[in-house]
Formats: C-alpha cells, sequence, structure tokens
C-alpha cells in the first residue's frame, strides 16, 4: 500500500523506506489531530444548548472560542523547544494528558468568567500539539514529500469535521439528562476520553526519531538519520544557522505567519460558526446540524491530497497555496451575499473551507526547510502563531459582527479581505525562498533532522 506518490528518489529502496515510514506514522498523527481537533471546535455545537444554562452571548461565546488561541500563542515556542529536549513521545502524550482532563472539565463551567478561563487553559494544554507534530515529521520525511505528507496531516481537520459534527449533534439530540448532566455537558466528557485513551499509548509506541524506530532496521535507521544529518550540513553552507534569532528576525517567516493566520482563522470562523449558520438557516434537528457540517470538510480533504500531490510532483509551493485562497475569497462572498439561505451558506463556506485548507497543506511544507535545528521548530511555531491570532481574532470579529448587525454578512466580507491580505503575504516573500526549498530537496539534500541527535546551533 502506497500513502505517498514517487517523486523522484533515485531507487526503489527509498521510495519503499518512506512510504513504509508513512504508513507507520502518519495514521496514528491523523488521528492526533482528528481528536485535537474536535475538542478545540466542539465548543460550536455545545453553545447550541449551553448558551442558554450559563447565559452566553453571541459576542461572550466569540471571545470565549478565541480565547483558546491566546493561551496556545503564549506556550507554542516553548512547548516546541521543549519537545526537542523531552522528546515526542513524553511531551505529546503528557500534552494530550492534560487536553483531555481540561476538555472534560468544560463539562462544568457554570458562568461566562469560567468559560474564559477553561478556554485559555484549553489552549495552554494543546498549545504543543500541533506545531510539535509539524515539527516532528521534519526528522522523517524530506522536504519533496512534505507537501503531500502535510496534507495527509491535515486530513486529520476533515475527518474531525466529518465525524465530530455529527456526533456531536448526535450527543445534543440523543443522550438524556443522567446523574444532573445535559446534553453539552456529556459532548464534552465523552469527546475528552480518546485524548486520554491515546496519550496512554503514545507512551508506550511513539519513537522519539529515526534512531528509536525499532520496526526499521539498523541500516534502514542509518540511513534516515545520515540523510538528515547531510541535509542539517548542506543548509549550513547555505548560511542559514540554527539559532533562534534567525527565525524571529526572519521577513520571510512573518510574512508566511501573516498568510496563515488568514487561512486558519479562516478554516477556525467556519468551523466555531457553521453550526450557528446552519441553525439560523432554519434547521431545528441538531442531528441534522451536524450532518450538515461535515459537508465542507468532505470536499476539503479531496481538493487538499490532489493539490498536495501535484504541488510535490512539480516541486511548487506559492501558487499552489495562493489559487487555493482565491477560491476562499469567492467563497465568503458568496456566504455574506446569501446570509441567511441555507444553499448559499453551504455552497460559500465549504469553497472557503476547501481553500483555507488546501493551501494549508502546501504553505506548511515549507517554514522548516528555511531553517535547521532549534530555528526550524521555531519558525513552525512563529507560523503557527500567526494562524492562532487570526483562530482567536476571527471567531471574535463574527460574534461582534453578528451582535451589532444582527447576522453574518458583515463578518464573511471581512473575511475576503483577511484572505486578499493573505495572499498579499505570499506574493512579498522573496521568489528564492520557495525556489530554494524545491531546488535543494531535488538535489535530495535538504531534510531537517531531530535536534536531540545532532548539535549544529
Amino acid at each position: 500500500m502506497r500513502l505517498l506518490s514517487r517523486t523522484g528518489f533515485d531507487n526503489e529502496r527509498d521510495d519503499e523506506l518512506y512510504n513504509r515510514i508513512a504508513l507507520r506514522l502518519l495514521p496514528y498523527l491523523v488521528l492526533l489531530l482528528v481528536v485535537s481537533f474536535v475538542d478545540r471546535v466542539n465548543i460550536g455545537f455545545a453553545k447550541l444548548q449551553m448558551a442558554g444554562d450559563i447565559g452566553l452571548s453571541d459576542l461572550a461565546y466569540g471571545t470565549g472560542a478565541g480565547l483558546f488561541f491566546i493561551g496556545y500563542c503564549a506556550f507554542e515556542i516553548p512547548a516546541n523547544l521543549i519537545l526537542q529536549r523531552l522528546g515526542a513521545r513524553r511531551w505529546l502524550g503528557i500534552i494530550m494528558l492534560a487536553w483531555g482532563t481540561v476538555s472534560a472539565g468544560m463539562a462544568f463551567i457554570a458562568n461566562q468568567p469560567q468559560f474564559y478561563v477553561m478556554r485559555v487553559l484549553l489552549g495552554i494544554a494543546e498549545a504543543g500539539c500541533y506545531p510539535g507534530v509539524m515539527l516532528y515529521m521534519t526528522y522523517w520525511f524530506p522536504p519533496r514529500l512534505r507537501s503531500q505528507v502535510c496534507a495527509i496531516f491535515f486530513l486529520g481537520l476533515t475527518f474531525g469535521g466529518m465525524f465530530g459534527g455529527p456526533l456531536s449533534g448526535w450527543i445534543l439530540q440523543a443522550v438524556p439528562q443522567q446523574w444532573g448532566l445535559r446534553g453539552w455537558q456529556w459532548l464534552f466528557i465523552v469527546e475528552a476520553v480518546p485524548a486520554i485513551v491515546l496519550a496512554l499509548f503514545t507512551f508506550r509506541w511513539l519513537p522519539d526519531d529515526p534512531l528509536d524506530a525499532a520496526w526499521l532496521s539498523m541500516d534502514e535507521r542509518r540511513r534516515v538519520h545520515a540523510s538528515a544529518q547531510e541535509s542539517a550540513e548542506g543548509m549550513l553552507d547555505m548560511v542559514r544557522p540554527s539559532r533562534v534569532a534567525n527565525a524571529l528576525s526572519s521577513p520571510s517567516i512573518w510574512l508566511m505567519a501573516i498568510a496563515n493566520f488568514a487561512l486558519l482563522g479562516g478554516a477556525y470562523g467556519v468551523s466555531f460558526w457553521l453550526p450557528q449558520v446552519i441553525r439560523s438557516a432554519g434547521v431545528a434537528n441538531l442531528s441534522r446540524v451536524g450532518v450538515l457540517s461535515a459537508v465542507p470538510y468532505v470536499f476539503s480533504g479531496v481538493c487538499m491530497i490532489l493539490v498536495a500531490r501535484r504541488s510535490d510532483r512539480v516541486q511548487e509551493r506559492r501558487w499552489h497555496a495562493i489559487a487555493p485562497m482565491l477560491l476562499s475569497v469567492a467563497g465568503f462572498g458568496i456566504a455574506g451575499a446569501t446570509a441567511g439561505s441555507l444553499l448559499g451558506g453551504m455552497i460559500g463556506l465549504t469553497l472557503a473551507m476547501v481553500g483555507a485548507q488546501t493551501a494549508s497543506g502546501v504553505l506548511w511544507s515549507v517554514p522548516a526547510t528555511l531553517f535547521s535545528g532549534v530555528a526550524a521548530g521555531t519558525a513552525l511555531a512563529m507560523v503557527t502563531i500567526g494562524g492562532n491570532i487570526g483562530g482567536y481574532a476571527i471567531p471574535f470579529m463574527i460574534g461582534y459582527a453578528r451582535t451589532l448587525a444582527g447576522g453574518f454578512a458583515p463578518g464573511f466580507y471581512v473575511l475576503c479581505v483577511v484572505q486578499v491580505a493573505g495572499i498579499a503575504a505570499l506574493l512579498l516573500v522573496p521568489a528564492r525562498r520557495f525556489q530554494m526549498a524545491t531546488r535543494r530537496s531535488v538535489d535530495g539534500r535538504m531534510q531537517s533532522a531531530p535536534a536531540a541527535r545532532r548539535n549544529i546551533a
């Protein structure tokens, strides 16, 4: 079975090796993102019931939904540095235990301040997951495969939306009140259990890096690790030292962070508010709300994989990210123009989600190729922070706009402008940055290696 398309390896042995690594690691990493995504966005469904129970307005909900990303942003870079010291197995396991516990605790909030506090704590708990996995994948996969590897990982968002929405709607609709707990409270408890179970599995199963992989032969471990060391030397030859300051001062990384602000902000704007959009269009049955909310993720998953494979095949990144962002602009424009219509809203938000997730799969193949060592982890965390600031600002903005205007249209029009700003940011990234990554990956020399296994700072 193949997960990765052929992308010019010199021999069949390397092609087989990296596909075997992908089959071993990527299903687990996708499942990790599924669980993470469900736990962070199930608040959109819980709000349908909990708003009346704890007195939550649209503005307060938008604020609390976004506050998740404040805690997330504050701890991302430290979390990635800790991962490089502790190793992926221990650190990702600790993270999952923490966020599962906090997510279950959401069931017991009783007022607006508690809602805000728990959302911040959930963001802190999850902070190391997403950028940590992105860094972890650079330990294993060369840049020539990075776009489709990222796209496969991002299928976790697709599956989280496809299955999390219907599950959340079913829990709200079908689970009766038990032991004094309402449906929205059971939603948080039930959907927190997989994170805790997955954490226990991670402590026993996940290898920290290729040299720790017992399921590879000693020769294969050395080949993957040696290739990573060679690429590190290649990056040093290009005068890209592995210092955190280099990542922090890189205009290209800041511009990619702005682009990710637009992409992730748009995606979470859809995720957090789609159940409310569907409900406001006249859909009363909560199970049906859950099923309809899965539609955008079905289309985005297919498009993300197809575009990522083509990006890897032709070794081009910039326009494979910008073209889907143009689709998001059109989608948010349609959603704004047809506000109140179920069909128009579903078409517009589906196009917007397809564009945002497809562009993300390509964009994420670039940042870690610009630096080595701890600077690579810092670059990934910075781009993630940009996206998560968007994850805070956009849901808040939509809630604020709906409070003022009584509808979703103004918020969606602003999102069109945000997507255009993201496109402009990618156009300002020097072309040589994209060309450098693709040229070096074709030469087979540019891969990232675990900082724990080398000292090139």
